[in-house]
């Protein structure tokens, strides 16, 4: 059975493309982000998902809601910098439940990958609550493998990590710039799918991320438009940022 399971999900890596993306984050300030944002709009889009909503009109929030083990795993894999490391999230997007994600990103070398299938409202809230979850051959491989670590690793639900998305991307080199803003943690977890999960910023009200991603090669022109003032990079992802505050407070 296990074996089967691996090997399902081996396959579906394959399907995946295996693609690893490079991925570098930097702090930056309002005054930052205003000035890159001028930089870059005439040679990236907005990100069609950021013009669906009126209510949400050129961002959209996203809810995630991590898993971690009884040694806190992820916690300090990512505090180390530990290469391989992945985590395991649910994630939402406008507080809307009508598409829930179950994803898995990985982190080797740099290089980031993401794999990622769909989840019912029903096993999502078994998942939050601790419940098992009945399954068959039609059952998502990256299902089975969270319902695996579940029992093996005792994974459970830790923190929710809420914010605001500016998103550009530009098909050469397939790149993706973001500027996350409002980033809050919560420890609410069973009101992930609604209601008030009583969020708390874990960052200077002056300070946002930025991420940019891309696949094999970043054009120059972007390069080049992103070279504005000193950026502090920073190693760390908002669900380190938002444990260590629940942790350590």
């Amino acid at each position: 059975m296990l074996a089967k399971m691996l090997e399902n999900y081996k396959n579906e890596q394959q399907l995946a493309g295996n693609r690893f993306r490079h991925e570098m984050k930097y702090v930056c300030t309002n005054s930052q982000k205003v000035l890159i944002e001028s930089h870059i709009k005439g040679i990236v889009q907005l990100d069609s998902n950021a013009k669906k909503s009126q209510e949400y009109n050129g961002y959209y929030n996203i809810r995630s809601l991590y898993f971690d083990d009884i040694y806190n795993s992820c916690y300090y894999e990512n505090e180390n910098g530990t290469d391989m490391r992945e985590k395991f999230r649910i994630r939402i997007y406008n507080n809307c439940k009508d598409r829930i994600l179950l994803e898995n990103k990985k982190k080797i070398r740099g290089k980031t990958q993401k794999l990622s299938c769909e989840l019912t409202e029903e096993q999502c809230n078994r998942l939050i609550e601790g419940k098992e979850i009945p399954f068959d051959n039609k059952t998502p491989d990256l299902l089975r493998k969270l319902l695996l670590q579940r029992k093996t690793k005792l994974l459970k639900p830790v923190v929710i990590v809420d914010y605001d998305r500016i998103p550009y991307v530009n098909p050469n080199g397939n790149v993706r710039i973001t500027f996350d803003l409002n980033i809050s943690s919560s420890q609410r977890l069973e009101n992930f799918l609604g209601g008030d999960i009583g969020k708390r910023p874990i960052m200077p009200a002056n300070e946002h991320i930025l991420e940019v991603k891309w696949d094999n090669y970043i054009p120059d022109y972007i390069h080049h438009s992103l070279q504005i003032g000193e950026l502090r990079q920073t190693a760390f992802s908002k669900y380190y940022l938002c444990r260590r505050f629940s942790m350590h407070k």
